[in-house]
């Protein structure tokens, strides 16, 4: 029987998982990707995120900010003039 959660997951056996455990679980949180955990070849464990996924930061201020005036070409003169 084919199980597609294992298709998609990432496998490890259990002695790469004891000596890189903290690293795995990082992984785990951050790409959300489950980890199948072996031994001798078969499937013991399924290591999974849990809780709803991180938000992008991506347009996370959309809305929140105006710009006005040109931001790429700035006219510094004024500023520097009047430190002179």
């Amino acid at each position: 029987m084919h199980d597609p959660v294992m298709a998609s997951a990432r496998i490890i056996s259990a002695s790469d998982f004891k000596a890189r455990c903290l690293r795995i679980l990082d992984d785990v949180q951050v790409t959300r990707v489950e980890v199948v955990i072996t031994r001798r070849g078969k499937p013991i464990a399924r290591l999974g995120p849990t809780g709803p996924a991180r938000r992008s930061l991506r347009g996370a201020w959309k809305g929140m900010i105006r710009i006005h005036g040109d931001i790429v070409q700035v006219d510094w003169s004024r500023a520097f003039a009047a430190v002179r």
